[in-house]
């Protein structure tokens, strides 16, 4: 996608038609979590594909309607507590002030994927249960700012933008990629249960519903994508890593989504497969879609 026929290629064919008819599309990431791993190669091509990527969006008309950002992991960070001292990890640092360049000159968001799920299930005896399922608890105050957080992913999430503030960028907004809670894993992973995975999904939607911030930036609602709509029976890993789904593949429900309050009472009403389909339809429109692909 470094090459600027190749991206308006791309754009052209996946992109341009959707928005023709009428789809919604606000952000295109490209690539996901290139950082988390050693392949230089990859990491070197991802800002120019971004650039020739934002190029092409321009050559359509479309520079403006469509953002063009990438998808980080949690791991780019060195320190994430106190949400104060946020910090990259020295390796990740070089590739992201050009890319925080980039994201700040264009208006695009910075996603990271965050996981409370993978920090209560390496030690679930030291890391309350109430603070990563937005539940009541007393919270956690920054020792620096004396802010009070009582939920796990919010801390995540202002970790990050100290740690872009800290390279000089304070016109960055952080949105969270993927955040989710798997119904099912191994005997080893604590938490993974269909109750905590309805009661972290649950308990985020009243969040976002009720447009809230975080404690760093009280003002901007948290922007997150939930992951995932499906199961993926054929993913390798853990067991976890195949029950993330809202939803099994034949469209039955894995738990109890908390959404029936949010549905017209003809749709919550509905049974059978065309009750099914409604809801997964509303689903796709309420956690939304972006639009991905690899660089290769």
């Amino acid at each position: 996608m470094v090459t600027p026929a190749a991206a308006h290629a791309w754009l052209q064919q996946h992109v341009a038609p959707h928005l023709r008819a009428g789809a919604r599309i606000t952000c295109i990431t490209v690539g996901n979590e290139a950082f988390k791993g050693n392949d230089t190669a990859l990491q070197a091509s991802l800002l120019p594909a971004m650039r020739a990527v934002h190029h092409a969006l321009g050559a359509l008309g479309l520079q403006g309607r469509v953002n063009v950002t990438t998808a980080h992991s949690l791991d780019i960070m060195a320190v994430s507590y106190p949400p104060s001292a946020g910090a990259f990890h020295p390796t990740a640092a070089a590739h992201l002030r050009p890319f925080l360049s980039f994201l700040s000159a264009t208006g695009a968001p910075f996603l990271i994927n965050c996981y409370p799920f993978f920090a209560y299930k390496d030690d679930p005896a030291r890391v309350p249960l109430e603070y990563v399922l937005f539940q009541p608890n007393a919270g956690v105050t920054d020792p620096h700012t004396r802010l009070n957080y009582d939920n796990m992913l919010y801390a995540q999430v202002d970790a990050v933008y100290a740690a872009i503030q800290a390279m000089g960028y304070t016109d960055v907004h952080v949105k969270v990629g993927e955040t989710g809670w798997p119904s099912r894993g191994d005997p080893d992973e604590y938490g993974a249960t269909p109750e905590h995975a309805g009661t972290y999904i649950g308990n985020l939607l009243r969040r976002i519903e009720m447009k809230q911030g975080t404690p760093l930036r009280p003002a901007v609602p948290v922007d997150v994508y939930v992951f995932a709509l499906f199961n993926e029976n054929l993913k390798p890993g853990p067991a976890s890593e195949r029950n993330y789904g809202l939803f099994y593949p034949d469209g039955t429900p894995v738990y109890n989504v908390g959404l029936r309050g949010y549905l017209p009472p003809p749709m919550a009403d509905s049974q059978g497969s065309e009750g099914t389909r409604q809801v997964i339809h509303l689903l796709a429109l309420i956690f939304m879609a972006s639009v991905a692909f690899a660089l290769s």
